[in-house]
């Protein structure tokens, strides 16, 4: 007998098969020593109201012989002598392409401004110190794209766009836990996914795709509407059937060659603000309606808040439980953070963003600057927040009670930015549709999740760069851009997908779209 067993159980009794098989047992109306497998397909935690649940899907068999395990493989077939598509960018969207053009027998070419995902540790590592920022080997360029070391949550609201359980198991194929196959909310670990993202790229090689590192694209080549490649910054030619760009959301000096090139670009509602950051235990107490916390049993503590102040949305974005703020900026006299977490979710500290919805009517004079305005407001906002913070990489900051009531903040509580920080009058120097917003937004919070608004807490500035103010158009069925023929704008960058699943998802479709153009024949779906 089979059956899919559901059970709404303890944090203790879901910790551990022997708590739950009698369990199972039960519901399957046999005996526990008759079950001959079991298997968790699927755990989330209800944490609404106190007590908290653990809810398990658990495929379950018993007095039958076990099903023999199924490895998850991908077979990729060798593309050396394919027609070439290239690929611009190795986050994501880019890598995810580049494997689903092998499937498809095309051979991929990507190109990358930054360095491998090894390299870029140790200029990170330097930029932790102080020492400087590498405008091509930061927190936003490189190899697995910004998403490398932010975190690595997979949770999408994409699926209805394409293959979300296929995403999970490339990422699982190349070495991610076999848990982002179960989790309702699965996260790699900003620690483990470069090895991820190594062994991706090792798949595409191995079959005759290629990867170039700094290797920055310049310019596009043109026929009559028509791209058929790229310019390097060293004067060099790469040529393909088709391009799918992949630049990422921080590749500000794309959107500007687009436009110079009179390709159309389009203005987009983004957001902006800053970054939260609490005792991890203090998120655990709130979130799990405990003074104890978490106890033994449940994962560090998570939150997802919005609310509308004032005609715009004001929400929490990547929230990094037990994790880490980091600096985000791409270029020096800009200061941008950003936050991550490693797959233990170990650090005392919770962090999130905290945004306020931009539209483009809300950039004031920038608005003169046509569709690029957005881009112009933005880093406004991050060369505001390096002169008001401690130049360098140490970041302005504020006690979250004090930046609620508009008051300075003279002593700061510990916090996981290493760089730094310095104490700043935040809710005096954030244009003010920005830290209003913000200021009713925090207090809202405060009173569905009692405890947030505290001194304990700190605002850290700024997190810009949630996405892009540009958007790179695309036809609704062929995903090539409305003017360009060949060329396909793929993932957060193009304005399409909010993170690491929801790029992935673009990667594939565009490399989907990129054959039929090619090859005239349409794709069953």
């Amino acid at each position: 007998m089979k059956l899919e067993v559901v059970l709404r159980i303890s944090p203790r009794e879901a910790s551990d098969e022997k708590f739950y098989r009698p369990l199972v047992a039960k519901k399957m109306k046999v005996a526990p020593e008759s079950i001959t497998y079991m298997q968790v397909v699927k755990r989330s935690i209800d944490a609404r109201k106190a007590p908290v649940f653990v809810q398990l899907h658990i495929e379950a068999y018993a007095d039958v012989k076990p099903p023999a395990p199924q490895a998850i493989s991908f077979e990729y077939p060798d593309v050396s002598n394919a027609p070439e598509v290239v690929v611009v960018g190795a986050g994501p969207g880019g890598y995810f392409a580049a494997l689903r053009l092998i499937e498809l027998g095309l051979k991929p070419i990507v190109l990358e401004r930054g360095k491998p995902v090894s390299d870029r540790k140790r200029d990170l590592a330097l930029l932790n110190r102080n020492q400087g920022v590498n405008p091509e080997s930061n927190y936003a360029f490189g190899e697995g794209g910004a998403g490398t070391f932010s975190d690595g949550k997979l949770y999408t609201r994409s699926t209805k766009r394409g293959d979300f359980r296929k995403v999970l198991e490339v990422f699982h194929f190349h070495g991610a836990s076999e848990e982002i196959l179960i989790d309702a909310h699965p996260h790699i670990g900003t620690d483990r996914l470069p090895g991820v993202i190594k062994g991706m790229r090792e798949s595409i090689i191995k079959v005759g795709g290629e990867v170039h590192f700094d290797t920055k694209v310049t310019d596009v080549i043109l026929e009559n509407d028509k791209i058929t490649g790229v310019v390097l910054e060293n004067g060099d030619k790469v040529e393909g059937r088709a391009v799918v760009l992949a630049t990422g959301h921080s590749a500000k000096d794309v959107y500007y060659l687009l436009n110079d090139k009179k390709i159309t670009l389009e203005a987009k509602t983004w957001a902006m603000g800053v970054r939260v950051e609490h005792p991890q235990e203090m998120i655990d107490q709130i979130q799990y309606h405990s003074a104890k916390g978490r106890g033994d049993y449940l994962p560090a503590a998570s939150y997802s808040l919005s609310c509308q102040q004032v005609d715009r949305g004001v929400y929490s974005f990547c929230m990094c439980p037990g994790g880490f703020i980091v600096p985000a900026m791409t270029n020096e006299n800009e200061m941008v953070v950003n936050g991550m977490s490693p797959a233990r979710r170990n650090s005392p500290f919770a962090n999130s963003g905290m945004v306020v919805e931009i539209r483009p009517e809300d950039i004031g004079e920038h608005q003169n600057k046509g569709v690029l305005g957005g881009l112009e407001f933005q880093q406004e906002l991050e060369r505001l927040a390096f002169v008001n913070g401690g130049r360098g990489v140490v970041a302005p900051a504020q006690g979250l009670a004090d930046f609620v009531d508009g008051k300075l903040s003279f002593d700061l509580p510990e916090c996981s930015y290493i760089p730094g920080l310095i104490a700043s009058p935040m809710h005096f120097w954030l244009p003010e549709h920005i830290g209003k917003r913000l200021q009713k937004g925090f207090s809202y919070f405060d009173k569905r999740a009692r405890g947030f608004v505290t001194n304990e807490a700190l605002v850290v500035g700024v997190e810009s760069r949630t996405s892009s103010p540009v958007r790179i158009p695309r036809d609704k069925f062929s995903l090539q851009h409305l003017q360009i023929s060949g060329l396909f704008p793929c993932g957060e960058g193009a304005g399409y997908a909010g993170g690491i699943a929801s790029s992935a998802i673009d990667g594939e479709r565009c490399a989907e779209k990129a054959y039929e153009y090619i090859s005239g024949k349409a794709l069953t779906q």
